[in-house]
């Protein structure tokens, strides 16, 4: 089933009007509460929803069920799991009990950078289209140039204009222009697994320092369902000591999601901060781990 038809259904049985905010509320409660391991009538009674419709939603929109999405954020296992004993987030996510990726390829991309005298313009001369489309994760802004996608970010219903404004001050020489029309294909392509294939990859626009660009190019390389930490990116990347430097390029990464940097994690396995939230950074690593 196609991602905008299981969304479409969700919303239909989800009370709050879109699957993705009660998702986040169920993973918020659930990380607030983990050590206290609710139960799917506990976490329904704080939702004011029937455990039965919360249990479909859930499963339809993650591909596992409160319980397992439980597990898998319970930060005690994740950080002795992730963290000192270097397991791979897809290991550790089948000890948790998460259902993995099971045959789905990771979003294939192919990228290009611009010049460093691109960047220092700082967008100058560039036009930047964008829009706003639904997606799994709240509300996603899409931004491409004539060359590709080269801006993806999020936000929650009503505050579209801030993320707009977060994006713009990165290339404040830029020319923006609404045009929704042409963003959607982009969205349609980065948020339906089933559009994910090798043969028709995905254009897109790295727009940064060079050493930015090298820590992005790193975070392409992290396969679905795996987790690396700022030290093992700087270590890739030739520059061992500079683990905070990545941390910092991370958190600049402007193409999230497709650019994977929600699959970056802290030195103890920890799921640091983020820059369009946690919540969502748990949100996609579990919806990761439900494809099959």
């Amino acid at each position: 089933m196609k991602l905008d038809r299981i969304a479409a259904d969700a919303v239909e049985n989800t009370p709050t009007g879109t699957d993705y905010e009660t998702i986040s509320r169920v993973i918020a409660l659930i990380s607030e509460d983990y050590r206290d391991q609710p139960g799917l009538e506990a976490i329904a009674a704080r939702l004011n929803m029937s455990p039965t419709v919360l249990q479909k939603v859930f499963t339809r929109w993650a591909g596992l069920s409160p319980k397992a999405f439980l597990q898998a954020v319970t930060l005690d296992h994740a950080k002795r799991l992730l963290g000192a004993e270097r397991m791979p987030l897809l290991e550790a996510s089948y000890e948790l009990g998460l259902s993995g990726p099971g045959r789905l390829h990771d979003l294939f991309v192919t990228h290009e950078a611009m010049s460093p005298g691109e960047w220092k313009a700082r967008g100058a001369g560039l036009v930047m289209r964008y829009g706003f489309h639904p997606c799994p994760f709240g509300v996603a802004l899409v931004m491409v140039t004539e060359r590709g996608l080269a801006g993806l970010a999020f936000a929650d219903t009503g505050e579209e204009q801030t993320a707009l404004a977060d994006m713009m001050s990165r290339w404040p020489e830029a020319r923006y222009v609404e045009d929704s029309a042409m963003t959607a294909g982009f969205s349609q392509r980065i948020f339906d697994p089933a559009r994910w294939c090798e043969d028709q990859p995905l254009k897109v626009v790295l727009i940064g320092t060079d050493f930015q660009v090298q820590v992005w190019e790193s975070l392409l390389k992290i396969p679905l369902g795996r987790a690396k930490t700022y030290s093992d990116i700087a270590g890739e990347i030739g520059r061992p000591s500079a683990s905070r430097a990545v941390g910092a390029a991370i958190g600049r990464n402007p193409i999230s999601f497709v650019v994977p940097c929600h699959r970056a994690l802290g030195k103890t396995g920890a799921l640091t901060g983020y820059h369009w939230g946690i919540t969502r950074k748990r949100a996609m690593l579990g919806w990761e781990a439900g494809q099959d």
